[in-house]
């Protein structure tokens, strides 16, 4: 039964998802290199944003034109290499159908034997039995705290982004949702890194009305997730730095792939536990 529940639950919106990301980026990648030019002018020529312009190209000595080309070309650049990770990933059918085979079979066995597996794998730890007790209890607040805190506030602070992106009319809205999840993890910044340029961008196209229920709901909703859902997920658990836990995802995807947002966190709380014993071990 959780084997279908992956299957048709997580499995194959999380299929329809990628896809849309990939006609998304495509789109996105389409529209910078026709209709960019237009927006950038109407940016760049804004009051307070032209003053710094100026700035940067008597600094740089470049013309108003050379940096025009300059940011079409590396924000396209940025969407080709985007688009070109995402469908190298999954671009080799065998490879994927092999691995999804292999998720199905560990999880099952998983499923089946799980306890039995870590009663032995606690048999085998060359701890005593305090500190391997710790290390569970450690282990487990911070799967908790990070993988359930963390992840979830993130994937709830997309979902909303991505579907208010997507009311209000901002394009590629799946994309930016995605993108809202990752920003999730940037200390002080967070999701604004996304929600606030996308605000500015209804504002210089004229949507002011818009731009202030973009602001409404990034500064009431999508920020209040994190100050609401994470403390009454990880209330009294070992908590870690947010900066440890960004960087722990980004490591985990560029090692394992997508399942490296998981991976990632769970790796860093195994090391951080094992190296707390070994620690306490030693001021004892």
């Amino acid at each position: 039964m959780t084997l279908l529940v992956i299957i048709f639950v997580i499995f194959g919106p999380f299929t329809y998802l990628t896809y849309l990301i990939i006609q998304e980026i495509n789109g996105l990648v389409e529209y910078i290199k026709s209709h960019e030019l237009n927006v950038l002018d109407s940016i760049l020529q804004y009051p307070i944003i032209s003053n710094l312009t100026k700035k940067i190209l008597n600094v740089f000595n470049m013309s108003y034109g050379e940096l025009k080309k300059m940011i079409v070309t590396n924000l396209t650049t940025l969407g080709k290499e985007l688009l070109g990770r995402i469908t190298n990933s999954i671009g080799n059918i065998v490879s994927t159908i092999v691995d999804i085979v292999f998720i199905f079979l560990t999880v099952f066995f998983l499923l089946l034997d799980g306890p039995m597996f870590l009663k032995k794998i606690q048999d085998y730890m060359p701890f005593s039995k305090n500190q391997k007790e710790k290390l569970i209890k450690q282990v487990k607040e911070i799967i908790i705290s990070t993988i359930y805190g963390g992840v979830t506030v993130a994937l709830v602070q997309g979902l909303i982004g991505g579907i208010a992106f997507s009311i209000l009319g901002i394009p590629s809205s799946v994309f930016w949702g995605l993108c809202m999840f990752f920003s999730s993890f940037i200390p002080i910044l967070g999701t604004f890194i996304i929600w606030g340029p996308g605000a500015l961008y209804l504002f210089f196209n004229g949507f002011f009305l818009k731009g202030f229920i973009l602001i409404f709901i990034g500064i009431f909703v999508i920020s209040m997730v994190d100050n609401i859902l994470r403390p009454l997920i990880v209330k009294g658990k070992t908590r870690l730095p947010t900066i440890l836990i960004f960087f722990s995802i980004l490591g985990g995807i560029k090692l394992f792939g997508f399942i490296g947002f998981i991976m990632g966190p769970l790796v860093l709380a195994l090391f951080i536990s094992v190296f707390e014993i070994f620690r306490y071990s030693e001021e004892k």
